[in-house]
């Protein structure tokens, strides 16, 4: 995947229309550095965003949405300068191999200040065809079409500013975000929704055979308990900790919905609709065909040998007309025969009048050539006006009513292919039922939480109390009436596969890690200048965290390393997640080299922005990739394309302009 252009149209400090060209190509020569410089402030985090938010809409993880509404990040990401009737439009085109086959699309999302129903636009254009608009098709389904391509969940190892370094740098296990990267990467999330799915299995199973008053006072324990612990758990909070917990129900909310995108679920929901489409066409096409049957029952199989009919056509013609000559040849004879008198009393000289006669014999001898030669046909006039009729008329009418035919027949199946590539991609009827109940359930936590922080202060003392007691219950009826039923060979079929599954987790991950630590080992070895310092890190296979060692297999405590140093291996860490994850994808980069000295920045310009990837996006100010570091990648031929955005503080508009710092 190249990224080719970006256009930025009214958004953010960027006011009008300014085009980037980002492709790394330049004079048939590949660079991958496209260098953009920017103080800060300067709108160098809003280019970022203008990506994210291309590709993704309103799953975009953009820096500056925080906890906003899509409609009023999208009214937020509007320029101060615009018009009220001017839209705000970015456009994203790239290049990426389809079947084989290089194509290039051109993302189109443009929005009003006050968007209706609180969504943007969003088009598709195939530049290949001109920059032509292309079906809704490809828009319906574009949620699914770009987790193919660049999933949401790795996009953070390709797409990455300085302060996630900086924060990857100072924890010692990695934040959410790359550690849901790197179950991805490693295939742990479809084990892990396995063993979820077998739990509900084995929890229905058991409902099944407890008998209806052990089922209903079962659920009513059960029920009553989760009530009184998710109340307990939020009452007994400060406000501001049941604000934070609230902003995880949303985030959890946003998660699922994304899976339900992801995975199919939105087409899913139209499913009945589709398939309904999908009848129609397949009737109308029927119809059609049916047509075609009449029309090939009728004169239409008669245009195989039109050629012939018209010859046939023609022969007749002729041979009327030689009849009727034939006819008219003795009538003929005695008018020459007078005219030849009249002449001899004109006094017309001899000469002249034999000429005449020899002219009058000739015509005469030719008319009497074609009385000899045979009819064939013998058509009479009738048949012969039946047969210009199926000529010029019945047959070309017929010709053009089958092409019509054709012509529709072809526009339905069209139609019906597109309807089915829809319904192939959406999600089953039993897994869209369980992307909707998990979407339910995440919709009844957050409204949960909004409704629990009104009666927290005065049943937090009396809900301990009857959670301890709803607890004891719950346990002496566990232990007395389902206890016995846990040997049933579902339940415990599957708990081995449980035990299979996990031990199936555990290898996995051994396998995958095994893979990371080559990876990631080799890239800070690379960067580092200290080659001896690190001989090998290994990867914690529960939390991720990063471990050192040196050549003799020791330990090396992280406090050794300087903060440059720290920097430079959470950039190889996702450095070495980019390059398993086997994706060819565009990296951009903001603000990459904060707190590394001059040696690592050197490291890192001469080794990890050229072999990052094919195409390397770098946003910097003048302090981070300066004069010499600029040279550097100039002398190294990495650079294909400068810009430098230009911040007007007075105005609070940036502008886009060719070149760099220097």
């Amino acid at each position: 995947m190249i990224f080719l252009e970006l256009v930025l149209q009214n958004f953010g400090p960027y006011s009008g229309r300014q085009v980037i060209d980002l492709d790394p190509k330049t004079h048939g020569n590949s660079r991958p550095v496209i260098l953009l410089g920017g103080m800060n402030g300067g709108g160098k985090t809003t280019f970022m965003d203008a990506i994210r938010l291309a590709l993704y809409g309103h799953r975009a993880q953009c820096s500056t949405r925080g906890h906003l509404s899509y409609s009023d990040f999208l009214t937020q990401c509007v320029n101060s300068h615009a018009s009220p009737v001017e839209k705000t439009r970015i456009e994203l085109a790239f290049e990426h191999i389809e079947n084989d086959k290089p194509v290039k699309y051109r993302i189109v999302r443009t929005w009003e200040k006050n968007p209706k129903d609180g969504k943007d636009h969003l088009g598709i254009l195939d530049i290949r065809e001109n920059d032509e608009w292309l079906d809704t098709a490809l828009v319906n389904i574009w949620d699914e079409y770009i987790e193919n391509l660049l999933p949401l969940g790795i996009s953070n190892l390709f797409l990455f500013d300085g302060e996630q370094v900086k924060e990857l740098a100072e924890q010692e296990t990695p934040p959410p975000l790359v550690v849901d990267a790197i179950r991805g990467l490693l295939g742990l999330e479809l084990a892990e929704r396995l063993a979820v799915d077998l739990e509900i299995m084995a929890n229905r199973k058991r409902k099944e055979l407890a008998d209806i008053k052990d089922l209903a006072d079962l659920e009513e324990i059960e029920q009553k308990l989760n009530q009184q612990l998710e109340e307990q758990k939020l009452e007994t909070q400060l406000v501001l900790s049941l604000q934070e917990k609230l902003k995880e129900a949303e985030t959890k909310q946003q998660e699922v919905f994304d899976k339900f995108i992801s995975e199919g679920g939105k087409i899913a929901g139209d499913r009945s609709q589709l398939e309904e489409q999908q009848k129609q066409r397949n009737v109308e096409a029927e119809e059609v065909r049916s047509c075609m049957c009449e029309l090939a029952a009728d004169v239409l199989p008669l245009a195989l040998i039109q050629p012939l009919l018209t010859q046939a056509q023609s022969t007749g013609e002729e041979e009327t007309r030689r009849q009727q000559a034939q006819i008219a040849q003795n009538i003929l004879l005695e008018r020459d025969q007078r005219l030849i008198d009249k002449m001899t009393h004109l006094g017309i000289s001899k000469e002249q009048l034999d000429k005449i006669k020899l002219l009058i014999h000739e015509e005469n001898q030719a008319l009497e050539l074609e009385k000899n030669e045979e009819l064939w046909l013998l058509a009479d006039s009738e048949t012969l006006n039946q047969l210009a009729n199926m000529n010029n008329y019945y047959l070309e009418t017929a010709k053009e009513s089958v092409q019509q035919q054709i012509e529709i027949l072809k526009t339905k199946e069209e139609e019906i292919i597109t309807l089915e590539r829809q319904l192939q991609t959406a999600a089953s009827p039993e897994a869209y039922q369980k992307l909707v109940e998990t979407v339910q359930q995440a919709q009844t936590q957050v409204a949960e939480a909004k409704a629990a922080a009104l009666t927290a202060q005065r049943r937090s003392i009396e809900l301990e109390t009857a959670i301890q007691k709803s607890k004891k219950n719950l346990q002496e009826y566990t232990d007395q009436n389902i206890g016995r039923k846990n040997k049933e060979h579902i339940i415990a079929a599957s708990a081995k596969v449980q035990e299979t599954l996990k031990l199936f987790r555990e290898r996995l991950t051994l396998r995958k890690l095994n893979k990371l630590e080559v990876e990631v080992t080799e890239c800070f070895r690379y960067l580092l200048h200290k080659s001896d310092l690190v001989h090998r890190v290994a990867i914690d296979t529960k939390s991720f965290s990063l471990s050192l060692y040196d050549s003799q297999a020791k330990p090396v405590p992280k406090h050794r390393l300087s903060a440059g140093e720290k920097q430079l291996l959470a950039i190889a860490f996702l450095w070495g997640l980019a390059r398993v994850s086997g994706h060819r994808l565009p990296v951009a980069i903001d603000t990459p080299l904060g707190r590394l000295d001059s040696s690592h920045r050197s490291n890192l310009v001469e080794r990890y922005f050229p072999s990052a990837s094919h195409q390397v996006i770098l946003l910097s100010t003048d302090t981070e990739i300066g004069e010499k570091q600029v040279q550097t990648l100039r002398a190294n031929d990495a650079i294909a394309r400068e810009y430098l955005l230009k911040y007007d503080s007075s105005t609070r508009q940036t502008t886009i302009e060719p070149g760099y710092f220097w």
